[in-house]
């Protein structure tokens, strides 16, 4: 994998080895983050706003986001081999001042508190076997609800052939749902509906 856009365009950003992560792709990555500028206004850019990125993996979309002017990133990650290679793309990359690695199982996470008003982006991309457990997925959303700035934006990120609807959360609601391959991504924001 690399980073496609921004000040660390070209680096490579290392993935954990075996099955137990599902990387994205660059084309979907590269996809993600056209819907994500667009819907801040900035092509090819993000605003400085802090995001947090669960279920980071090897912090790819973290990474990407930095890349593209996030001004920080916590990154959520329980499994060892993953957080070895996350922290790994950390250094490597120069990223330390900017990010915060909490090892921790993001499915009970206490949602760490951003600067100002709240993330403005949270990525959510669990295994995707996890998002077939809808009750879960619906509390873990319910409780970064609070954490989303009144602008902010939640990805989650899913296999195509699970069906998740985003029915009754508390806070979010869907404003995007795209599906490229077997993934889907789905964008919430605050609110009762509407953009």
């Amino acid at each position: 994998m690399r980073v496609i856009s921004g000040r660390l365009r070209g680096q490579r950003v290392e993935a954990p080895p075996g099955l137990t992560t599902r990387p994205i792709t660059d084309r979907v990555k590269e996809s993600l983050f056209n819907i994500l500028g667009a819907r801040y206004g900035m092509p090819g850019r993000l605003p400085e706003i802090d995001v947090l990125d669960i279920f980071a993996g090897s912090g790819a979309l973290g990474i990407e986001a930095l890349s593209r002017g996030a001004r920080g990133c916590v990154f959520v990650e329980r499994d060892r081999h993953s957080l070895a290679v996350l922290r790994g793309n950390i250094t490597r990359l120069r990223l330390g001042d900017e990010c915060r690695v909490v090892a921790e199982n993001a499915w009970t996470l206490r949602v760490p508190p951003a600067r100002g008003d709240g993330y403005g982006l949270i990525f959510v991309d669990p295994p995707f076997r996890d998002v077939e457990d809808t009750l879960r997925v619906v509390d873990l959303l319910d409780r970064l609800g609070p954490r989303v700035s009144a602008d902010g934006v939640v990805v989650l990120r899913h296999d195509v052939r699970t069906r998740f609807e985003p029915n009754g959360l508390l806070e979010l609601h869907a404003v995007d749902d795209r599906r490229m391959g077997r993934n889907r991504l789905l964008l919430l924001a605050r609110g009762t509906g509407g953009d």
